[in-house]
């Protein structure tokens, strides 16, 4: 059984589920087994009604409406009122929903969910169409190609924004209650890679998981790998660890990536009514990140998966959690498989932190509280330095010249000079190491 958590996507998911609809895939988990109670008494009362009401339409609606569109529509209604993560799949969008476990499917890249009748973005996915067009988390997607979604389920807003690769679509936003905007974009076959790495400074490393895929775990255990050998195979002063517009995901996914820098003690656990939903995950002795100062950046995009990788390092007290408060999606969805190619997404869990903190409608709040900010650098007027002047000593110790445009001219640009929740994360675990005396 597959389990995955994450809000609603562009480009449609499955399994067990973290996160609002999700348009990603998972593996189907099996049906619940029959009680040994027996099945409860129908009730009759109710369904005369249903069969009545049904009857009426048929009878008297102004156009012709078949019975399998009456009973679709019945069963999705019964889905959509449970919670904003329950949905009824038909053929097309179940078989989206396993497309992208993989990694790759089409869209326009973002994780959405519903705000009063609204679709609100949870997050735009790392190098999609979304992402380069600069939609943000919390932007409300008022109308898609100048039709309202005022009205629209989930799945119907979802399946007008996916299209073939290279097709256009006009999306009109509302950004902080601002006036209207609109936004044209070019869907594209979405081809996620869900972790990176790279190195800020000599002994820092930066590690970037914009989902949790089926392989997460794997690639961060490479991408630690590979950070030490860029090290000079050395053990890292620090790491920042970035779970930002982070959707979620895959749970076993979220569960390895947490194991890589925990060595005992419980990670996740859930609790629901099917037998098969009471879950407990713990870490083996096993430590991947051989212990590293770690600071872990959050925000409101950061959901399901993300959040129990977070509430998880912040329990065990294994990581500084820094930026801003994350989504609050705490449930798990099911994907169930139906005999006709159709399936449920049902919510069938909650889960919880090692500490027993539901992450339900509450997130996770950071350690740090950081707000986004933009960076900008003013102009250097220091002028010359003595490391200029021709025919300059040299240092009496043997320490290298520093001249002042040579060292300007010589600095490469790096992540953290425009990202300021980055900066003062890179920050903190210099801070940490200078009083540690590292």
């Amino acid at each position: 059984m597959s389990h995955r958590f994450r809000p609603t996507c562009l480009a449609l998911a499955l399994g067990l589920l973290l996160g609002a609809p999700a348009l990603h895939a998972a593996e189907p988990a099996p049906a619940p087994a029959a009680t040994a109670s027996g099945k409860a008494p129908l009730p009759l009362d109710d369904l005369r009604t249903f069969a009545e009401v049904m009857d009426r339409i048929k009878a008297a609606y102004v156009e012709p409406v078949s019975d399998k569109t009456l009973l679709e529509n019945a069963i999705k209604g019964m889905l959509s009122n449970l919670d904003p993560h329950s949905a009824y799949l038909e053929p097309k969008a179940f078989a989206e929903l396993q497309e992208s476990t993989s990694g790759e499917f089409g869209g326009l890249g973002i994780e959405v969910g519903m705000e009063d009748g609204f679709v609100k973005v949870v997050s735009p996915i790392d190098d999609t169409p979304a992402s380069k067009a600069g939609i943000q988390p919390g932007d409300l997607i008022v109308k898609i190609d100048g039709q309202p979604t005022k009205g629209l389920s989930m799945m119907e807003a979802v399946d007008k924004m996916r299209g073939k690769a290279g097709s256009k679509i006009e999306l009109t936003l509302v950004r902080d209650g601002g006036r209207p905007f609109d936004l044209t974009l070019t869907r594209a076959v979405i081809k996620v890679r869900s972790v990176k790495s790279q190195m800020l400074e000599d002994g820092y490393g930066y590690l970037r998981i914009s989902q949790f895929q089926v392989n997460t775990g794997e690639e961060v255990g490479k991408a630690l790998t590979k950070l030490r050998q860029e090290n000079g195979n050395k053990k890292l002063r620090g790491l920042v660890m970035d779970l930002r517009n982070n959707p979620g995901g895959v749970l076993q996914a979220a569960v390895e990536v947490a194991d890589h820098f925990l060595k005992s003690g419980l990670i996740v656990y859930t609790e629901g009514r099917m037998a098969n939903s009471e879950l407990r995950f713990n870490a083996d002795p096993a430590d991947a990140s051989e212990g590293v100062p770690l600071v872990v950046l959050i925000n409101g995009g950061s959901a399901s998966a993300s959040e129990i990788v977070a509430g998880a390092l912040q329990d065990h007290k294994r990581a500084v959690l820094m930026g801003t408060d994350s989504f609050g999606k705490g449930s798990v969805q099911t994907v169930l498989p139906l005999n006709n190619d159709r399936a449920l997404k049902l919510t069938t869990a909650l889960y919880f932190t090692p500490n027993g903190r539901s992450i339900q409608a509450q997130g996770i709040i950071p350690d740090i509280e950081v707000a986004r900010a933009r960076v900008t650098r003013e102009q250097d007027a220091e002028g010359i330095k003595e490391a200029d002047l021709q025919g300059h000593l040299g240092n009496g110790n043997g320490g290298a010249d520093r001249p002042s445009k040579a060292a300007q001219a010589a600095r490469a640009e790096r992540p953290q000079d425009d990202d300021y929740q980055l900066s003062q994360a890179l920050n903190l675990l210099k801070g940490l190491n200078v009083t540690r005396g590292n």
